[in-house]
């Protein structure tokens, strides 16, 4: 937000969040300069299945074309910490964007517990949120409208 304020250019790349119209969405497209697209299934997923890694294939692609075609100032991997920790993507070609990426790139990487500890490692930056108390378990209450998605 703060980013798009002063007129840098954001794209999101989701990993694992395919065509679902998560309330985030709606919001990103009514702010200048921030961008987004969706890969993979719009359902949670155990087990990840060919159509699961194929579209992991698909957004580290579309993620690297991203980051180096020197239009954006800001792109961050939504989820691509449990997408890695789920073998959706493989470690490897994460870690070489992060090395390669053009230096005026911020790069932000989400999925936070399940973080890769070499993206830990390799980062400039790391921010850790965790979970102390949650109605999931507490309380039995399901994902609410507008608060989970």
């Amino acid at each position: 937000m703060r980013a798009t304020g002063h007129g840098f250019k954001v794209f999101m790349i989701q990993f694992m969040k395919g065509n679902y119209k998560y309330g985030e969405i709606n919001a990103i497209n009514s702010i200048p300069y921030f961008e987004l697209k969706q890969f993979g299934s719009p359902d949670l997923i155990a087990e990840p299945g060919e159509f699961d890694i194929n579209e992991g294939k698909k957004a580290l692609a579309f993620a690297k074309d991203i980051i180096m075609s020197d239009e954006y100032d800001i792109v961050i991997l939504d989820e691509i910490g449990v997408a890695i920790s789920m073998n959706v993507v493989p470690i490897e070609p994460v870690l070489e964007l992060i090395k390669n990426k053009p230096e005026k790139v911020e790069l932000i990487l989400t999925g936070g517990p399940k973080m890769h500890p070499k993206i830990k490692e390799l980062a400039d930056l790391v921010t850790e949120m965790k979970m102390i108390k949650h109605y999931y378990s507490s309380q039995g209450i399901s994902a609410r409208y507008g608060i989970e998605y």
